[in-house]
């Protein structure tokens, strides 16, 4: 009996000890890259909204009155706006301050009610990415508007897990559908009266377009606008972005991501890499929104990294394509950083004040300018790049699956093969709970035994 009690203290000591902190950090982490903007908001008054064209079809693309998924809503909205054929805006409930993941904050364009009002019908376009509900008072307005445009006369596209929202919508309902591959097992089982599609970049139903994991999504874009443009639009599209898998945009069907044991890297840096790069990603006027998307989905997705906005003054900064963006820090007060994160293959000259600030400002922190060499590159394609070199390949490699992003072969990943501090520091605890487990064996289960063995030896002798 008392065997069992031992083994099973070192068990619970185990699990307590790795286990629970490995949770800890694992939700730490989460929280921290879907953080929302809590400071004291700059003057709102200079944020622009591009001119409206009655004579154009209208995107919108929705913000939650949470957070909103980075590269669902920056990628989508860019690759719209690049045909100059819509009008694209932001949307959300109301015109506040709302984030993306990653700490990547956006003012709205509209609000819902607003565009309704200037529109007098729906939107031609809604591009639904993964708004995570976690708050039901809060998200409700989204699945609402999301249900009063769902007439014959808009195309409803969502982005990798904003599959998950139009399925709460029950717009999905008796559809066949496509979602991230680390989901769909998931939602299988929450919406078992959809047809998940696993093998599919994105899967058209009608006036519903769904894609799968992230990258998915800019082939379901691209799916769109060349059947609303013609292909040679959707082809020019795909060439500015650099975007290496147009093949996609007319064959679909792929080898589905499933999840494999070296996916175990990702959950070690979010549970157990406590020291975190700190990076600052500087926001400057006519950054480009893909380039970053590229930021933040890689670094500050990984586990590894928190990205940081800056910029020059606080007031909004306007993106390539018109987006009111809002940093959380200013040259003056960033905390302190381990490298400054500068995207765009024109940043040097297209930032050149704000750099010139950054470096008159005495911070330590080195400039990366990461697409300085990337102009005829993707811009997903440096960042993987960096963070291999930052943290190591295994890591560079799952954020390349979690991304979805099949177009991996001419990557070059230099760096360390594995993480030493994420796998390093589990096994450390691993040891420090054996040791506090054979402390309590000695201290408490043998010496009770060496007791009982006393006791009953000197009744043996009396």
């Amino acid at each position: 009996m008392k065997t069992v009690l031992r083994i099973m203290i070192y068990l619970i000591v185990f699990v307590v000890v790795v286990g629970g902190t490995g949770a800890v950090g694992f939700v730490s982490t989460m929280n921290a890259g879907m953080s929302i903007y809590d400071k004291a908001p700059p003057v709102l008054t200079d944020v622009q909204v591009p001119n409206y064209d009655v004579n154009k079809p209208t995107v919108a693309v929705l913000l939650a009155n949470e957070v909103t998924e980075v590269f669902d809503f920056l990628v989508p909205y860019e690759m719209f706006a690049m045909t100059e054929a819509y009008n694209v805006y932001g949307v959300a409930p109301d015109r506040q301050i709302k984030s993306l993941t990653g700490g990547l904050d956006v003012v709205p364009h509209y609000s819902f009610g607003e565009m309704d009002a200037m529109l007098g019908k729906s939107p031609d376009i809604i591009v639904i990415p993964f708004m995570p509900i976690l708050d039901e008072k809060k998200y409700a307005p989204v699945r609402e508007w999301i249900q009063k445009h769902s007439g014959t006369e808009t195309t409803l596209i969502s982005i990798c897990n904003g599959a998950e929202n139009l399925a709460d919508s029950g717009l999905l309902d008796g559809k066949s559908a496509a979602t991230h591959w680390g989901d769909i097992n998931r939602l299988i089982k929450k919406y078992p009266e959809i047809q998940w599609v696993k093998d599919q970049r994105y899967v058209p139903q009608g006036k519903i377009v769904s894609s799968a994991g992230l990258t998915s999504g800019i082939d379901a874009a691209l799916y769109v606008i060349s059947q609303q443009l013609g292909e040679a639009a959707a082809k020019k599209v795909a060439k500015e972005m650099n975007y290496p898998s147009y093949d996609y945009v007319t064959t679909p069907q792929m080898k589905p991501f499933v999840a494999g044991l070296s996916d175990i890297t990702y959950i070690l840096n979010n549970a157990y890499q406590w020291n975190k790069v700190k990076a600052g990603v500087l926001l400057y006027n006519g950054a480009d929104e893909l380039a970053l998307s590229a930021a933040f989905d890689t670094y500050a997705a990984s586990g590894t990294t928190t990205t940081l906005t800056v910029s020059s003054a606080n007031e909004p900064i306007l993106t390539k394509h018109g987006l009111n963006l809002v940093a959380r820090y200013q040259i003056t007060n960033v905390p302190k950083l381990a490298k400054m994160i500068v995207v765009g293959a024109d940043a040097e000259s297209a930032a050149a004040k704000d750099i010139n600030q950054w470096k008159s400002s005495g911070n330590s922190a080195k400039l990366l300018f990461l697409h300085r060499d990337a102009a005829d590159r993707f811009a997903m394609d440096p960042a993987f790049e960096d963070l291999a070199g930052q943290e190591d390949i295994q890591t560079a490699k799952f954020a390349a699956k979690r991304l979805e992003y099949r177009a991996t072969d001419h990557l070059k990943l230099e760096g360390s093969s594995f993480s030493f501090e994420a796998f390093g520091v589990p096994v450390l605890l691993g040891v420090l709970s054996l040791l506090i487990a054979f402390y309590i064996d000695r201290r408490f289960i043998l010496r009770k035994k060496g007791s009982s063995a006393d006791i009953s030896a000197s009744h043996t002798i009396n």
